[in-house]
């Protein structure tokens, strides 16, 4: 495999540096949390070797309340992208085609082309509210296609795919022999209800989630990935076990912990961040002359659009954004767009700091 730094990585702003952010508009989290925050204080654990697949426990909350999956069809990784890299690894070669709906979180692009399948992009366009086209789908399917990946809420648009196109996806993939592998990091923090467990559809069908995102916790690294097919799991286990044999028992623990009181944890997650999207909303309606986005509705990141590209040029704008005003966007390239498009991640950030940002752009796009 050859790897290759992706640009959202090496801009991120732990990487350029937080000391140097006042207002910090790119991240695609609520805001960090502490064991202090979350009533924690880790115990005297025994710190061996847990189960290969993760603790029956976390497994169990994991699909509580959900219909279908059961614990034995979920396997606990190293965050998202530690799923997302076991599938990938895992499932396509060289001679294999994907199809990936794009924009995507770029581990989701990277790690494909770093094995060196073929992939085919089906690019979500603004004009269409960024909702996935079946037939360019269907049509983008060669002898060779392996999977179709997507995302739901979708990062960076916060957009949510509607149960019909889940349903016709789900169908299609099963049609042709097809894997499809559904990113739900954000399902947790849907507005108007989320949708059931993608894995649930189909014994062909994986999700990916995490604790990183909705629940401000991405220091303890714990994802996973659910599928209802024994064989698929075996062999995701497979990589797990050569990759780490099993996950942090200090992790799980806080993981338990946490899905514990998980329903009270997101009934206030959400209802603060459908506020903080209405802050967004505002803006933007304040702005109209300059900038447009499609709704979010799920997750905690908007893709705003500018209308024209401000005096100077877009690496301008970005320049005076965050040295003259201190404020970090997550900007298109990060996910192979137009930086006429950037990520502003609405949950992070402090409400005043959220403010100020939105206002900073406000004042930047106006300078020459």
């Amino acid at each position: 495999m050859k790897y290759t730094r992706m640009p959202i990585e090496v801009e991120s702003p732990e990487e350029y540096g937080y000391e140097k952010i006042k207002y910090n508009l790119s991240e695609s989290s609520i805001a960090d949390q502490t064991l202090g925050s979350l009533g924690l204080q880790i115990p005297d654990l025994k710190l061996l070797y847990n189960e290969h697949k993760g603790s029956t426990a976390l497994r169990t909350l994991i699909v509580k309340d959900h219909d279908n999956p059961t614990h034995d069809d979920v396997l606990i990784t190293s965050g998202a992208a530690g799923a997302l890299f076991i599938i990938s690894s895992s499932q396509l070669a060289p001679t294999d085609h994907l199809v990936v709906v794009r924009p995507n979180y770029a581990t989701n692009l990277e790690t494909p082309r770093a094995i060196g399948c073929e992939i085919t992009f089906i690019d979500l366009s603004f004009e269409s509210g960024f909702q996935i086209d079946i037939t360019a789908v269907e049509a983008a399917i060669q002898p060779n296609t392996k999977m179709i990946s997507i995302t739901t809420p979708h990062n960076p648009t916060g957009t949510i795919v509607d149960r019909d196109t889940l349903d016709r996806l789900v169908s299609l993939t099963k049609e042709r022999g097809i894997i499809l592998l559904v990113d739900e990091t954000y399902a947790d923090i849907s507005y108007q209800g989320r949708l059931p467990i993608a894995a649930s559809l189909g014994d062909h069908v994986i999700s990916v989630s995490s604790l990183s995102k909705s629940y401000g916790i991405p220091g303890i690294r714990l994802g996973w990935i659910i599928n209802k097919n024994p064989k698929l799991q075996e062999t995701f286990l497979a990589a797990k076990e050569q990759i780490s044999i099993s996950g942090s028992v200090i992790d799980e623990w806080i993981a338990e912990q946490v899905l514990c009181h998980k329903d009270k944890i997101l009934s206030a997650t959400t209802k603060e961040m459908d506020q903080r999207r209405e802050i967004v909303a505002d803006w933007i309606k304040k702005e109209g002359e300059l900038i447009e986005w499609v709704r979010p509705e799920g997750g905690v990141v908007c893709f705003p659009h500018l209308k024209k590209e401000p005096v100077g040029g877009m690496d301008a704008f970005y320049h005076r954004l965050l040295h003259k005003y201190g404020t970090y966007v997550g900007p298109g390239h990060w996910f192979e767009q137009p930086d006429t498009f950037m990520r502003i991640g609405y949950g992070w950030p402090s409400v005043e700091e959220l403010k100020g940002g939105l206002e900073a752009i406000s004042m930047a796009l106006r300078e020459a």
